[in-house]
Formats: C-alpha cells, structure tokens, sequence
C-alpha cells in the first residue's frame, strides 16, 4: 500500500485517483502527524510526501523514520510545488528520500516509479520469504533425517520454480537499470549542454573560469560513459541466440569506427584470416572495441602505434594447445607496442571498475575489459593477457567455432 501525505485535500485526492486508475492501493495522512501514527499502525511499501505542511514537515518526517529501525528503510518520494530550489532538493535526499520531484508532475513518470518501487519491495519481501523457507527447511532437515531425500527432492522442485520466478524478475530489474540509466543520463546531459553554453557566451575573457568549465564538462563525460558502460555490463546476462558469425566482418566494422583515432595517431593495423565462429555478433564486436581502444588509448607517445590481429585454429580450449588446421577452436591474439603493464596486476585488469593507470592521463571507466571477459565466458572460451611495462601487450582469447 502507498501512503499520501499532504495537507491540501485536493491534491490527495487528485494523486489518489491517478493511482487507483493503476490498481494501486492507496492510503493518505493530511499532515505530518497523523503520517507517523498511521506508519507505526500500517506496512507501508512506499512514501509519497509533500514538502510544506503545518506542524512537522516533510523533511522532519523523512528524519523521524529515518531514525527508526521498523520505518527506516521505507522508500520516500517527495512531491513539492514549492519547494522547487536545488537547496530543498538537496536537503531531500540528506533526509533519506530516494526522490524528489517538483510539480507540475509527469504522471506516467510518477506511475513508473511509483511501480517500481512497489515491485521491489515484492521482492524484498519475497526474498525474506525465501530466507525463512530455507530456515525453515535447515530446521525439518535435523528433526527428520530419515525423510531426507524425500524433503531435498520436494525442495529442489520448489527451487527450480523459485529460480525461474527470479529469472523473470531479473529480467523485470534489466528493465528497470535502462530506466534509472535514462534518469542518469538525461541530467547530465542538460548540465553539459548548460555549462558549455555559460563558457561560450560569458567566460571567454576568463581563462581561469574556462579551465573550471573544461573540468566541469569533463566529468559529466566521464559519469556519462560510466553510466553507459554500467548498462552494457548489466545487459550482458540476457539471454541472446548464438548465430554463424564472420569475425572478419566484425573487425572491419570495429576498425571503421576507429578510423579517425587511426589516423590521427598514424597507427599500423596488421590482420590475417579471422575464423567464423557462433557468436552474438554486437558482444564479440564490443570485445574488438575494448581491446583495439585500449591499444589505441594505451599507445603512449615515444613510437608509431603497431596493431597486430592474428588467429590460427587449436586442438584444445588451452591457451597452449598446439595449432591444427583441423581444430575446433580458435586462439586470437591482439598485440600492441604500447605502455604494457607489469603481469603481477594480471588478475587485477579483467575486474569491473579496476584500472592500473592514472586516470588523468588516460580515461575510462575500468570496465571494458570486465565486459570482454564476462562476453568471452559467456560464449565458453578464455581471456587472458601477457605483457611488461614499456613493452606492448597481448590479449589471447580462445573460442569454440560452434556452440554445441
């Protein structure tokens, strides 16, 4: 049940019946007060509160329940027509409100979210259940060892129906990152169209206000291409059929959108025959990218940038296995000359949001190479890496030609 807080009628009743339309349930307080007593009585699954009311405000409210243990983790949201500076906005989300939004309210937004978060506190709640059941279950297994095989097959039954309940609400959380990914990115974007505006029209003259700027910019770059590479990390658990898939296609295409980094640094790329292999073409594609990027970004300044894409077929899925031209593997290699970097931080490298370089001097987000390995596991082969510092590095990677 969601509770309305409001100390205007009118607007509780308006909220209320855009709510209903939706089978929502719905309760409401007309002021601070009788929200807390109604909230000791009552399980909540979500907040909604207006800011400016008589005797305890909003925010004194979020403060109180933030404050107890029962109520603390019901989540918040807070609807003001008032209250619209970034000061309340901000002092909002202190309190412990998950959001905040001014009117006039986009009401199929509001309803998104408002679904939201009543579907995961279905989960939460189902997961607690599960948590019990599976007390439950350690309890019966010590008083009833003699039933033993016949409870463990009763549970596995449950459990398989539980792991496909969870399946779908993954694939219900999936929907939900892209949502909070387009929330992410829609303010960050205004902030880089705003800030570029203010540098361009009024501190031209000031060298010192353009540097600030230029900062300003690039870190909502770098929030956005993390966001981004976050979303394409998460995707990868989605289910996607395998199709006959031409590498070297791939690879052009990959080198084509590199085209002007390529030439801008004057590099050499060195290929030979790619294999066809079952793949999901867009993932082995974004594997290509993160490798060849990072050979660019990596290829320091002291030599022109060599690039080398080979491939020869194995035996074995080993990254040893001798070559064969009847093998039913392949071993791709892409080798540069650029920085390197020292093999003890090996294991450290295919680790989302782990990077060994100096972030000022070469940007990203840490996750790229977390992305090719997760993708490279997921079509059953292996990554792995050789280098030192100063002296290129080579990615390996062996995949199966079909997926059987």
């Amino acid at each position: 049940m969601v509770l309305i807080v409001d100390d205007i009628r009118a607007n509780i009743i308006a909220l209320k019946k855009t709510l209903e339309l939706h089978n929502i349930d719905v309760d409401s307080a007309e002021s601070g007060e009788e929200a807390l007593k109604k909230i000791l009585k009552t399980d909540y699954c979500l907040i909604i509160m207006d800011v400016q009311m008589p005797g305890l405000d909003g925010f004194e409210v979020v403060k109180i329940l933030s404050g107890n243990k029962r109520t603390k983790d019901i989540p918040v949201i807070f609807l003001s027509a008032l209250n619209t500076e970034k000061k309340y906005i901000f002092k909002g989300y202190e309190t412990g409100a998950v959001e905040y939004i001014t009117k006039p309210v986009d009401s199929d937004l509001l309803i998104l979210k408002v679904k939201t978060f009543i579907k995961i506190y279905e989960q939460q709640h189902e997961l607690k259940a599960i948590k019990d059941l599976l007390s439950k279950e350690i309890k019966i297994r010590k008083e009833a060892q003699d039933n033993l095989e016949i409870k463990i097959a009763e549970r596995t039954k449950e459990l398989v129906q539980k792991n496909e309940e969870l399946e779908l609400r993954n694939h219900e959380l999936q929907q939900f990152s892209w949502v909070v990914s387009h929330d992410l990115n829609e303010p960050i974007r205004k902030i880089q169209i705003f800030i570029k505006i203010i540098k361009d029209l009024y501190l031209k003259s000031d060298d010192k206000a353009v540097d600030y700027v230029n900062r300003t910019i690039k870190s909502a770059e770098r929030m956005q291409t993390l966001i981004t590479d976050l979303l394409a990390y998460s995707r990868l658990s989605a289910q996607v059929k395998p199709e006959k898939t031409d590498l070297n296609e791939v690879l052009q295409e990959v080198l084509s959108d590199f085209d002007y980094l390529i030439e801008n640094k004057d590099a050499e790329i060195k290929t030979n025959e790619l294999p066809t292999v079952d793949s999901i073409p867009s993932q082995m594609r974004q594997v290509f990218q993160n490798l060849i990027g990072n050979a660019l970004k990596f290829s320091g300044n002291e030599q022109k940038p060599v690039i080398e894409i080979t491939s020869e077929l194995i035996l074995e899925k080993s990254f040893d296995s001798v070559t064969s031209p009847e093998g039913n593997f392949c071993r791709i290699t892409v080798k540069d000359n650029g920085i390197g970097f020292d093999e003890i931080y090996l294991d450290r490298i295919f680790i989302i949001f782990q990077s060994l370089n100096d972030r000022q001097t070469y940007e990203g987000t840490g996750i790229g190479l977390a992305i090719a390995k997760k993708i490279i596991e997921k079509h059953n082969g292996l990554i792995t890496a050789k280098s030192k510092q100063g002296e290129g590095a080579s990615f390996i990677i062996v995949l199966p030609l079909t997926n059987k």
